[in-house]
């Protein structure tokens, strides 16, 4: 009777575990609708930045070295970094002249850069041995932003917009790890302080100590909006993370103590206003985290949770691990439990996913009072991507944080499955 409970003990953890996290060929999938259907600047940024994560994993500043990274790409990284290699050829290819010029054409200053550790990458490991080509794209990318072109705050917060000083949340995944990443390469501290100072900046404006988290625009005259974005916030955290990874990784570190511990402070605050004030039930965040009018997103849920899994690994901050993994296993386990989904590269009976792999609901990233309610953002399988990889480098990590993480909806939903595989142990052992 004792090995019987062993056993059932050992299964029903299996069977826990299993239930919890998406297979590669279901985040393939997911990969896939991202690669098809990524256009804009931001989106393409946000898939590099994807592949970087689960893919290229040592060319990722989560990768706990040191940086910058290898010139010379190891073997295994080859393959990994190629799609991140062609979108760099592509970006490239559309360029000519020494100017100050964003990378990609686009209405925003910010989503551009985005793109731009794609080409310091290529740059640093000489793709294509170019003669500095690639190099040239980024400086030019860096030099637009700090020039006359673009608009500034009076305090030299860069615009969002071309069109006038507006500043966006949104950005502070965009433009900051952009310049900390530009100046580790370079070894200049200035340009990587001046990512700090963006952050700051923006924060000043964007900030409301009493929501306890961030407005999603502020400043100008065409269409500012006060209200809490779910995915302002989730952007706003992750990017900071990047900017704290990268100097944390970089040799700049030890001269910046008081940078990373108020980027440290800035996401955990997000956390904490996020998780303690405007999370329920659902385990899914509203579009705007305070009105209840609004509908659930799961873009901004996966982003947000994935900011989680990376300050446990990065910042050693654990707290909110418990709020992240109730979304995690409300987006990830199917409606009917993982014994009736035996194919483990599909999308079948999963709530938060059409049968082709598009998360859903979520937000319309181009009018973001909309929901989209049978997918189709691309920067929302990106985040699917960066939560996937996020909890799978947290799991390797030893999964600090874990205790009392399954609860509401997603608990109820792994007792039924404890219940099931319980049932089915037992039967086994009674034939």
């Amino acid at each position: 009777m004792k090995s019987l409970a062993s056993f059932i003990v050992v299964a029903v953890l299996a069977a826990t575990t299993a239930a919890q996290e998406l297979a590669e060929g279901q985040v393939n999938i997911v990969s896939a609708r991202l690669a098809e259907n990524a256009r804009r600047s931001w989106e393409i940024g946000t898939r590099v930045q994807a592949i970087l994560e689960h893919n290229a994993t040592r060319y990722s500043v989560f990768s706990n070295s040191d940086l910058p990274p290898p010139a010379n790409v190891p073997g295994d990284q080859q393959g990994p970094l190629t799609p991140v290699w062609n979108i760099a050829r592509q970006v490239l290819g559309g360029l000519g002249g020494n100017d100050p010029a964003p990378l990609l054409p686009d209405s925003s200053v910010a989503d551009p850069a985005s793109v731009g550790i794609a080409m310091l990458l290529a740059n640093w490991t000489n793709l294509d041995s170019n003669d500095d080509q690639y190099e040239r794209a980024a400086r030019n990318q860096y030099n637009y932003l700090y020039s006359d072109s673009v608009p500034k705050t009076g305090e030299g917060a860069i615009s969002h917009r071309i069109e006038e000083a507006q500043l966006w949340s949104d950005s502070i995944f965009m433009v900051p790890p952009f310049l900390a990443y530009y100046g580790v390469i370079t070894d200049n501290k200035t340009v990587v302080q001046q990512a700090y100072d963006q952050i700051k900046l923006a924060r000043d404006q964007l900030y409301d100590s009493n929501a306890g988290v961030w407005r999603h625009i502020a400043g100008g005259s065409r269409g500012p909006d006060p209200g809490y974005w779910a995915t302002g916030n989730a952007w706003a955290a992750a990017g900071m993370l990047r900017v704290y990874a990268t100097i944390e990784q970089s040799e700049f570190s030890g001269g910046m103590k008081n940078q990373k511990k108020d980027l440290k402070n800035w996401v955990r605050e997000i956390h904490r206003g996020v998780y303690e004030r405007y999370f329920d039930g659902e385990n899914v965040l509203r579009n705007y985290l305070n009105d209840p009018n609004t509908f659930y997103d799961t873009a901004s849920t996966a982003l947000l949770a994935a900011t989680v899994y990376r300050a446990s690994t990065v910042m050693d901050t654990h707290t909110y691990v418990p709020y992240a993994e109730r979304s995690r296993l409300t987006l990830f386990t199917p409606n009917t439990g993982p014994y009736s989904n035996t194919n483990w590269t599909g999308f079948s009976n999963y709530e938060h996913f059409t049968s082709d792999g598009w998360l859903r609901p979520v937000v319309n990233p181009t009018s973001i009072g909309e929901s989209m309610g049978n997918g189709g953002s691309p920067e929302a399988q990106a985040f699917v991507v960066m939560m996937h990889s996020a909890w799978r480098d947290w799991r390797w990590a030893g999964e600090k944080g874990k205790n009392a993480a399954i609860g509401s909806r997603a608990g109820a939903g792994i007792a039924n499955i404890l219940l099931a595989v319980l049932g089915a142990v037992l039967g086994a052992f009674l034939l």
